[in-house]
């Protein structure tokens, strides 16, 4: 299985992004797909989940209304557009996979069984 995240990149703050996530080596459509970062000297943080067929969503109470999570099941992608960007956005953005109904929480990061490498966020002030 691979996950590959890009789209990242340098951006002035209130601007947007939009990071891709595309999958190989498994039934896309089997895996709820999540977002995480992780800062500079920070813990990673869930950032916003969607389940298998898109039509489930939740977010981080910090992006929830800024960020949106979709994916397009037919390219194999997961996508995580982020408008009203903030300097407190700047990380490192993971995307990941977790087996849809599997034991867990879409919201934890620990019961997310695969990861990509993580695209590079920064938002300067």
């Amino acid at each position: 299985v691979q996950l590959q995240a890009s789209g990242g990149g340098l951006v002035q703050a209130g601007g947007s992004l939009k990071l891709s996530c595309a999958a190989s080596g498994l039934t896309f459509s089997n895996y709820d797909m999540g977002w995480f970062r992780q800062a500079p000297g920070k813990e990673r943080e869930f950032v916003g989940t969607i389940n298998r067929w898109g039509g489930s969503t939740a977010y981080a109470d910090s992006v929830k209304g800024r960020f949106t999570i979709s994916r397009d099941n037919a390219k194999i992608t997961v996508y995580l557009q982020m408008n009203s960007l903030k300097p407190e956005d700047t990380a490192v953005y993971y995307c990941a996979a977790k087996r849809s109904f599997t034991s867990g929480s879409r919201l934890n990061g620990n019961d997310y069984g695969f990861w990509g490498q993580g695209t590079l966020v920064t938002v300067s002030s």
